[in-house]
């Protein structure tokens, strides 16, 4: 086993740091266009294996649709890993990623109500999945002048985080990380008209007992508990990759009406599936989202908290 570190680091953490800084450096060497469909490539045909992606794909598949044909789950299992490299590199891209999204017309019912709240500088919770490409709407937004932050959480490898957030910082700035010192300069840059981008589609084990796919999904409220205090919209928004893989249709939904936190944040819960029910490999099926066995111990010792969960 690696030894951790007092600082908490460790060896397999610089290593696989190595590894995953010289694979990017070799991807962003190609084309744009050639980079980003070997990336996917590669996450689906090596990674996804090595990582144990395809296990964790068809676990989540059989716990919330068990009766999934075993062709699609062999599309899904191919396909969701593919997805998620092209975002990695597409995230890394920077420039080029931002020229190819910052004319992307806004679609869907929510748009003129983004605008609208953009030119009356009202504050503005954008709520969005791992689905698609999660930057691509905040990308495009940026690129028109929109001013919008985004509430990031540190990864626990610290070596990969320190690029990474580098590269999530170029698409656009200011980051929040998550904590204490980054919520407080959220609910500033909140209070002040900007707009705040926020993913809700992780386990929270202090989340409120919601459903995802209509199994409980403990769900953090700090979204919805935010809009209700800073009298904010709630806008469901998504970067869909279209059929050729490269490019995107931004769609925002109609804002959440405000009502209580849970009753709310149980309709993004729905925005998200609905729209993952339509493009089944674009949600990242390797994220532990449900954890039912986890779940079934905290219920057998009577821990499970039903109470919202800061970010």
């Amino acid at each position: 086993m690696l030894r951790t570190s007092r600082s908490g680091r460790s060896v397999g953490d610089w290593l696989s740091d190595r590894i995953l800084r010289g694979m990017i450096a070799l991807m962003l060497a190609l084309p744009y266009a050639t980079r980003v469909r070997l990336m996917g490539w590669v996450t689906a045909r090596v990674i996804a294996p090595l990582a144990g992606y395809r296990r964790r794909i068809r676990a989540n598949l059989a716990h919330v649709l068990p009766g999934l044909p075993e062709a699609e789950i062999r599309r899904l299992v191919r396909a969701v890993p593919d997805n998620v490299g092209r975002t990695v590199i597409e995230i890394y891209s920077g420039p080029e990623f931002i020229d190819r999204v910052r004319s992307l017309p806004l679609t869907g019912p929510g748009a003129e109500a983004l605008a609208h709240a953009h030119a009356a500088r009202r504050p503005v919770i954008l709520v969005t999945g791992h689905f698609g490409n999660y930057d691509v709407a905040r990308a495009a937004l940026v690129g028109r002048g929109y001013s919008v932050g985004a509430l990031y959480n540190p990864m626990k490898n610290r070596y990969f985080n320190a690029h990474y957030a580098t590269a999530i910082g170029r698409i656009g700035q200011p980051l929040f990380p998550r904590g204490r010192k980054g919520y407080g300069q959220m609910l500033r840059f909140l209070k002040g008209g900007g707009m705040v981008g926020l993913l809700v589609d992780q386990f929270m084990i202090r989340g409120a007992p919601l459903t995802f796919f209509g199994k409980p999904a403990p769900t953090a409220l700090s979204a919805a508990e935010l809009a209700l205090k800073y009298d904010a919209l709630l806008v469901p928004i998504y970067g869909i990759r279209q059929p050729d893989g490269l490019n995107f249709e931004i769609r925002v939904e109609a804002p959440i009406l405000h009502s209580d936190a849970e009753t709310m944040t149980q309709a993004l819960n729905d925005s998200l599936e609905a729209l993952t029910r339509q493009h089944m490999d674009q949600w990242f099926w390797i994220h532990r989202r449900w954890k039912p066995k986890r779940q079934a111990a905290m219920a057998r010792a009577g821990k499970h908290d039903a109470g919202g969960a800061g970010p």
